[in-house]
């Protein structure tokens, strides 16, 4: 009996002590996946056998329980915001619950009022995610946002991500605007319901192949019900002309609807001076004539930007929402005067004659977007069905007239030529996607399939004047017809261990596309099916430290402009001209990265490019003409190494730092040379560093200090020249935060302008830029309504408008 009972308390405490080896594991996410950080879960056993027990999740949403015996347990998470969600688990071995999704609680929080606090950076499998909700960072626009953010650079009318530009997307809605049309939008469009920007270098199979890099910008979702409004206004002042932003945003959710409008118009005024130099050779490559151009632009512009979008709740699993977007540059504010005055040298250099360009240039866009989604959720939390319709309307229209006079050294005039163009694009855009979401206890599966169709129709009639009679140039005039029908389907499968997250998927896109030129009586069809596969692998070490990596294969087709076949001259001896046989450009990209610490990160990456396609700049020495035409070059390959860190080093000094060190290698046939190949190479430098800085103990005033420097890069057969520029801006909250006011300096030493020099074969062509890159900058802000707590700004929600940039 005795050895009975030896033996049985042996194997009792020798079970136990393996029981006590049993752990749960899992992450707190919310509807879209985001990580939620420091929630509470709460431990228990059903039969209170154990003592109850808790902990928080941690930066990454993240959580455990270890040292547990075999029973039946409660799990229980709160998080202010959110629904409480109970889970009942009977632990017999180790379990990883992996995402568990946690529901908005629209009413239990009004009244809480949110402080504001420095932005964060997470990083998740396949993105990092640079968030800004209550910061003060919100009291800007959304462009000002962009510019701090990790990875991004932004200068020159230029947004890009590693030396490529990136496609945009708003809640996951893709935005096809041109890159100036970007610019405008998010400058006319407040912080203040912003929650976060996203950075996908190698973007996943979900979304479209075409395109880059992605920035999905993420608006705030809605937590109480009520009204709030901002009025915002920017006031800038270069050497030569101010200019202004104003707008205003207002948003009401009822118990079912939500409804939100943002208008913003930017009056603007720009002036640039450019200095060109061409040396012409002759047959024997000996110099044959030399011009020096003096060329002075004054643009004048007010865009008008109209957003707005409705959700209407038809019950808890069914949303129905409508939204529109419009960019409206009308005709009598958008004027572009250009004068330029052309010295031309002999080759001994003794001026030889003078001509005097003077251009007078009109435009006018309408740019309408009109999109309807519907989406039904299951009883299976987090899984869903999305169908989505949408349409755009592009309408352009330009007409501009050239005279110019050419003059013997003494000023006598010698001849005068005029002409006159009127061109103009429309474009009808629809498109119809489905997209279903899956998830299980640690994996997530999506699918989906769209169509979409494009027409356009360009329109090019081209004016001279011979003795005072206003002529048509057939040679010049003509009607580009292009259509393009793309078919896309894609699957995708995500899984989260303990240590390990893979996400992997597969996008297939069949693409017909035929472009006629009636003048010419020419027509080009072209149709490719084209598979695109990703993976993205994230292994966190530990709590600080994380090793990811990702491949991506990609695809840029040409712009509608790249494709004109159109001669546009934008005076008597330059002229734009496009390729209808343009090929689209198939890029490879991988990334490896490490962040230790949870700050410091560094990333190699690799991009082969092929047949990209570039504007270049020919210049024919038989003619003396200048020729800016679209074309593919052969290949370009970028590699390099990242460095980037958002970290606290004092209480009241916050420093984010991005430096980049790249070669770019790529080649390019001379095209009017017997197409001669060539190659480009060179060791680039790229460095961003923001320094914030809190003066007050309240955190109500803060200064921060930038500095952009980038060493001097290739763009195909052009040398640029290296820029920098130093940043200040001062910005005050008042009245608790509903107030911000700011003040500053862009480019305070001037040293952004850009300079670019050609040189091979017989081209010799140098370029220098200066603009009203040093700007005196003031802003505010004023919030009003319940602000208590972020809103439901769906945001400015465009689908499927690529290549409408003329």
């Amino acid at each position: 009996m005795r050895l009975k009972l030896f033996l049985g308390t042996l194997l009792i405490g020798f079970l136990s002590g393996f029981s006590q080896e049993l752990q749960i594991t899992g992450s707190i996410t919310d509807a879209s996946r985001q990580p939620i950080p420091f929630a509470n879960i709460i431990l228990e056993t059903l039969d209170g056998s154990q003592p109850t027990t808790g902990t928080v999740s941690d930066d990454q949403g993240m959580f455990s329980f270890n040292d547990l015996i075999a029973a039946m347990y409660r799990i229980e998470i709160r998080y202010l915001g959110f629904k409480t969600k109970s889970l009942d688990l009977n632990l017999t071995q180790s379990t990883a619950l992996g995402s568990i999704i946690l529901i908005e609680d629209t009413e239990e929080l009004d009244g809480v009022t949110v402080m504001a606090k420095r932005p964060t950076i997470k990083r998740l499998v396949d993105r990092l995610v640079f968030n800004v909700e209550n910061s003060t960072l919100s009291n800007n626009n959304v462009l000002d946002v962009l510019k701090h953010t990790p990875g991004v650079f932004v200068n020159d009318g230029n947004i890009s991500i590693k030396q490529a530009i990136p496609t945009f997307y708003i809640n996951d809605r893709r935005v096809h605007l041109s890159v100036n049309e970007i610019q405008r939008l998010l400058e006319g469009t407040t912080a203040t319901n912003l929650k976060s920007i996203e950075v996908i270098t190698n973007p996943p199979a979900k979304y479209e192949a075409e395109g880059g890099a992605i920035i999905n910008i993420v608006m705030s979702k809605n937590i109480i019900a009520g009204y709030n409004g901002s009025v915002f206004g920017n006031f800038k002042q270069g050497y030569q002309y101010p200019k202004y932003s104003l707008g205003t945003s207002h948003f009401f959710k009822g118990k079912k609807l939500n409804a939100y409008l943002n208008f913003s118009d930017s009056p603007q005024k720009e002036f640039r001076n450019n200095k060109e130099r061409i040396n012409f050779f002759s047959n024997q490559g000996d110099l044959a004539t030399s011009w020096e151009t003096d060329y002075k632009r004054t643009r004048k512009t007010s865009d008008k930007s109209i957003n707005t979008n409705i959700n209407y709740e038809l019950d808890k699993h069914n949303n129905l929402g409508l939204s529109t977007n419009m960019l409206i540059a009308p005709r009598e504010s958008t004027k572009t005067f250009v004068n330029s005055a052309t010295d031309v040298f002999d080759s001994n250099k003794l001026l030889d004659s003078t001509f005097v360009t003077d251009n007078r240039l009109v435009d006018e866009t309408y740019n309408l977007a009109f999109t309807l989604d519907y989406e039904h959720k299951f009883n299976k939390e987090g899984e869903k069905l999305s169908i989505s319709t949408h349409h755009t309307n592009y309408d352009f229209s330009s007409f501009q007239n050239v005279d110019t006079d050419y003059l013997f050294p003494d000023n006598t005039l010698i001849r005068n030529n005029r002409f006159q163009t009127f061109s103009s694009q429309l474009i009808q855009l629809y498109t119809g996607q489905l997209d279903y979401e899956f998830p299980g206890t640690s994996f997530q599966f999506e699918t989906g399939v769209k169509v979409s169709n494009i027409n356009s129709k360009s329109i090019l009639t081209q004016y001279v004047f011979n003795d005072n009679t206003k002529e048509i140039d057939e040679d010049n005039s003509d009607t580009f017809l292009y259509d393009e029908t793309n078919y896309s389907a894609y699957a995708s499968f995500s899984k989260d261990w303990d240590k390990w997250i893979l996400k992997t998927g597969l996008r297939a896109e069949y693409t017909d596309t035929r472009g006629q030129s009636l003048s010419a009586n020419q027509i080009n069809s072209n149709d490719y099916l084209k598979v695109f596969p990703s993976i993205h692998i994230l292994n966190r070490i530990n709590d600080k430290n994380e090793l990811y990596f990702n491949y991506k294969k990609r695809i840029y087709r040409p712009r509608y402009s790249q494709l004109n076949p159109f001669k546009y001259f934008l005076n008597d001896n330059a002229f734009v001209t496009g390729d209808p046989n343009l090929r689209p450009q198939i890029d490879d990209v991988l990334t490896l990265g490490y962040t230790f610490n949870k700050d410091f990160t560094f990333e190699l990456y690799y991009r082969y490019e092929n047949n990209p396609t570039l504007q270049v700049v020919f210049q024919d020495n038989e003619n003396n003409l200048i020729k800016y035409s679209n074309t593919n070059i052969d290949r370009s390959i970028t590699y390099g190494l990242d460095f980037t860190t958002y970290t606290k080093l004092d209480k009241r000094w916050n420093l984010y730092l991005l430096s980049s060190i790249f070669f770019y290698d790529n080649q390019f046939f001379a095209i009017e040379s017997n197409n001669q190949l060539y190659n480009n190479e060179k060791w680039s430098l790229y460095a961003n560093v923001i320094n914030y800085f809190n003066l007050l103990t309240d955190k109500s005033l803060d200064l921060e200090v930038s500095f952009l420097y980038i060493s001097s890069v290739y763009d195909g057969p052009k040398a640029l020249s290296a820029i920098s520029g130093l940043n200040l801006n001062l910005r005050k909250s008042i009245l608790q935060n509903k107030v911000a006011l700011s003040i500053g300096v862009q480019d305070a030493f001037n040293s952004l302008n850009v300079s670019s020099t050609t040189r091979y074969l017989n081209q010799d062509l140098f370029y220098k830029s200066s603009e009203e890159n040093r700007l005196f900058t003031f802003g505010f802000i004023y919030k009003f309504g319940n602000f208590n707590l972020r809103t439901n700004n769906k945001g400015i929600d465009l689908e499927e408008r690529e290549r409408l940039n003329r």
